[in-house]
């Protein structure tokens, strides 16, 4: 078990904690419909309250050894987005992210997705790391793929959102060394 929130640097990046720092920010970049409209948890409108919220149960999963949250930095320590691996029973995980609309299309959350994956391996020794988009995203799936993960299914009607049914697409990825 890890004890201290670990830092993750890429060429470009550092994944470490989210703070209280980031609420103003978190909020700015959430306030888009767009992200309620392609996440399945990210709600509309978006508030400080929110950010507290997710802040707080980040790190309650860290404590209780369930979820790492790392927020997506620039080498400037501004949050730019977030990752995370969450639900690790039967040594699995499930990644999910989000980046700041200025930031999309720049390759930053498929360069944290490739530092988390080998996060999730190296450190946790998680045996699977899955994710899972909504048909209507497949700019998510995109990052899938260029970080090594297979498509491996499509879970019909999983997420009821705002009275609605979404299939989602599921992607994983196996730790090469088991």
């Amino acid at each position: 078990m890890i004890k201290e929130f670990p830092v993750l640097e890429t060429e470009r990046l550092v994944l470490s904690k989210l703070e209280e720092k980031d609420i103003p920010l978190i909020t700015n970049y959430l306030q888009h419909r767009i992200y309620s409209d392609l996440t399945s948890n990210i709600p509309h409108p978006y508030t400080d309250n929110d950010a507290r919220l997710w802040i707080k149960m980040s790190e309650e999963s860290f404590k209780n050894n369930t979820g790492y949250t790392f927020g997506i930095r620039n080498k400037e320590w501004h949050i730019i987005g977030a990752i995370g691996l969450h639900d690790r029973d039967d040594d699995k995980a499930e990644l999910g992210y989000w980046i700041g609309m200025p930031y999309w299309n720049k390759g930053y959350v498929t360069e944290a997705a490739k530092a988390i994956v080998n996060f999730g391996f190296s450190q946790l020794n998680l045996n699977k790391i899955f994710a899972t988009h909504f048909i209507h995203n497949p700019a998510s799936g995109k990052i899938m793929e260029k970080i090594g993960m297979e498509k491996e299914a499509v879970l019909k009607q999983h997420v009821k959102k705002d009275g609605d049914y979404f299939d989602l697409i599921m992607y994983s990825i196996f730790n090469p060394s088991k």
